[in-house]
């Protein structure tokens, strides 16, 4: 079927048992077994995958995780409790003494800050790099994982996925990958080399701001030490939660071209105002990094940022606090807009912000396009008082 007749209908195989559209939600910390045969046979399954405690997950968990494989075009897929426990599972399980993990320099804030606090912590050496040709350079034979973001978290900026997973595939070395601002739906990122895919699900694939929840994709063989991360360290996903994803699963495809037409209506609106000094996009064909945008993505629906024109703090502080249709709030993929100063982490700094280079970052909600520039245009009006 097409994928998006697989949203609807995927993640529903318990449903049958009570003649209902929507599976169940079922709670469980306890499992009880009939037999002493059921219960070593519960052990013999793959952890997440069979109901033998509730930290393993209950059939609420195993629809959504099923369904998610799916649409990924993977072969399995793990729920964590939220985006980045998923990402420091990943990076958690592939690092240790002797090691060395490879990280694009354009990830997000906390992955950054896990790598250089948490992992070196565990005798793991940590590398940044800024190009597939560098990263190809640091790769060495203690190497046990290439992590990267597309686009950049923050700055927008693309990055050649295929040759950063050459390099590494030429050493057997894994690549994970933050795939959160494509979506299954805009973001194929197994056919790309990428070995394992996380998603914060709390942003696009619920959709309605009210989960906190990570997926994770990728092969049996590719996942397994994360698997065992996860069992060992209790990163479970809640039943509730795992059944408001899979709620929100079902509307994506519908979602996700509202999000992408508006986001590119707004964002041409701003190419054009005089108080905008730069755009980062990569939908824009004025960006930089669209040509590799259209090569790697069949979509953009994600958050986009801007810089602003020089301005002191207290028009920036203007322009903010002008805004009604956009929240100001952290976080991003769901229904309603959302602005944020966008500090990108170790470029600049929260208290020394200079009157140049005020980063804007913007998610395009369900609202009205043009309802959200009039609100930008009144915000920017404000700077001038």
């Amino acid at each position: 079927m097409h994928r998006d007749s697989d949203l609807v209908h995927l993640g529903r195989t318990s449903a049958a048992a009570v003649h209902a559209v929507n599976p169940p939600l079922v709670r469980a910390s306890t499992v009880v077994f009939e037999t002493l045969e059921q219960y070593r046979q519960s052990y013999q399954s793959r952890v997440f995958e069979s109901s033998r405690y509730g930290r393993s997950g209950t059939v609420t968990a195993f629809e959504l995780q099923e369904a998610m494989a799916r649409i990924a075009n993977a072969e399995t897929c793990i729920a964590t409790s939220s985006g980045l426990n998923a990402i420091t599972a990943v990076l958690g399980a592939h690092a240790g003494p002797g090691k060395h993990i490879l990280v694009y320099d354009g990830v997000y804030g906390p992955t950054r800050i896990f790598c250089e606090q948490s992992l070196t912590t565990l005798g793991t050496r940590v590398s940044f790099f800024n190009d597939g040709a560098e990263a190809r350079r640091l790769i060495n034979d203690d190497t046990s994982l290439v992590f990267i973001e597309v686009p950049s978290s923050l700055t927008m900026q693309m990055l050649d996925i295929t040759q950063v997973c050459a390099a590494a595939h030429e050493r057997c070395i894994p690549v994970a990958c933050d795939s959160t601002w494509g979506s299954p739906m805009y973001f194929n990122a197994h056919a790309l080399g990428i070995d394992i895919s996380i998603h914060s699900a709390t942003k696009f694939i619920n959709g309605h701001s009210d989960v906190i929840l990570g997926l994770i994709t990728g092969t049996y063989s590719a996942l397994e030490t994360t698997r065992q991360w996860c069992d060992r360290y209790g990163s479970h996903a809640s039943p509730d939660a795992c059944w408001l994803t899979l709620r929100g699963l079902r509307t994506l495809a519908v979602r996700m071209p509202r999000h992408q037409a508006s986001a590119i209506e707004v964002a041409q609106w701003l190419c054009r105002h005089p108080k905008v000094k730069c755009m980062m996009f990569p939908v824009l064909a004025s960006d930089p990094g669209h040509a590799l945008w259209k090569r790697q993505f069949s979509g953009g629906a994600g958050p986009f940022t801007f810089e602003l024109q020089p301005c002191n703090e207290a028009a920036f502080e203007r322009f903010i606090n002008a805004l009604k249709l956009f929240g100001l709030g952290t976080s991003w993929g769901g229904y309603e807009s959302l602005v944020i100063p966008a500090i990108p982490y170790a470029l600049r700094s929260v208290k020394t912000l200079p009157d140049e280079g005020r980063l804007v970052r913007l998610h395009i909600g369900l609202e009205h396009a043009p309802d959200l520039c009039a609100d930008l245009a009144h915000a920017f009006d404000q700077m001038d008082e």
